[in-house]
């Protein structure tokens, strides 16, 4: 049988499950995944691979109404995910009423011109009777090519789902090797892994003025050396996240090594360091400088490699 393969973008309002989508299908930690919302800020790309087949998952960040320079940063990085995509899937909570979010995240949408799926995510949270009243919802707003409800948690209708894809997608080779299972750089996923437990364990007013940069990243024989700063907007945030008597920096970086050593199969040492950068989310220097620091590097690492 000939080989299929394409890229399947997953969208949606903050906090609807994207990541945790993408994760529970690829099998391995590529996007982090927190209860609060707007964590995703680029486009992050999850390998799924089968026999005879890829799929290219796309989680990008969530759909909302931008309101700083890196709300709008975040909104352009979701207008280019659709660049080149073949599926779009958008996820929403079925656990929760329809809202207003819920009705601009579909005129979103509506400007694909591929097969645009309904996920409907929680399904675990959702007794069945709820769930028809809510899809006859969604079809009068508009005509999904399918509709699937799912728990990107427990997986739960996310094998039908991956074939319904597989049917659909094109006659290809593959895109990536069948080993690799995201095309984000080591140092871009150790940050985001940071960013993941600092938001995780302060809880606090900090995620949204979090931003992570990895200073350093020496690979010795039997040790990874990673040296990484965590950006922040006020005095105050820094303190939140150092703790009293640096408990919360030390948990963080416990929690975050734990993680890096799982996906990169080595021993870790992980220094972390705490800066304030007042504002970096109003200032447009600032936010390419920290949130697309990633890109840099990537442009920096092809420009070595050519001839």
């Amino acid at each position: 049988m000939p080989f299929k393969s394409g890229f399947v973008a997953i969208v949606g309002r903050p906090n609807a499950g994207k990541s945790t989508l993408v994760n529970t299908l690829v099998g391995k930690k590529v996007s982090i995944v927190s209860p609060k919302p707007q964590t995703t800020r680029n486009r992050i790309q999850g390998i799924l691979n089968r026999e005879g087949a890829q799929i290219v998952l796309v989680d990008t960040p969530g759909i909302h109404q931008a309101r700083n320079v890196l709300g709008r940063m975040m909104m352009d990085e979701l207008q280019h995910a659709l660049e080149g995509v073949d599926i779009l899937a958008l996820i929403v909570d079925a656990s929760a009423n329809f809202g207003p979010g819920d009705r601009f995240s579909i005129e979103w949408v509506q400007r694909f011109r591929g097969p645009v799926y309904l996920l409907l995510n929680k399904v675990d949270q959702v007794k069945k009777p709820q769930l028809l009243p809510l899809i006859d919802r969604y079809q009068r707003e508009f005509e999904f090519t399918e509709i699937f409800p799912i728990s990107a948690l427990t997986g739960e209708g996310c094998l039908d789902l991956v074939n319904s894809w597989l049917a659909r997608l094109p006659e290809a080779p593959p895109m990536f090797p069948p080993d690799q299972f995201t095309d984000q750089p080591e140092r871009f996923l150790v940050a985001e892994i940071v960013r993941e437990k600092a938001i995780l364990i302060t809880r606090e007013e900090v995620p949204y003025a979090i931003a992570v940069i990895v200073d350093s990243f020496d690979e010795g024989k039997d040790l990874i050396r990673i040296r990484a700063t965590i950006y922040v907007e006020r005095d105050g945030q820094k303190g939140i996240l150092i703790g009293k008597g640096a408990e919360t920096i030390k948990k963080i970086g416990t929690q975050a090594r734990k993680d890096i050593e799982s996906i990169l199969g080595a021993h870790i040492f992980l220094e972390l360091n705490v800066t304030v950068q007042p504002n970096w989310r109003q200032n447009s220097n600032v936010v390419r400088q920290l949130d697309w620091h990633r890109q840099l590097e990537q442009l920096a690492e092809s420009q070595e490699e050519s001839p």
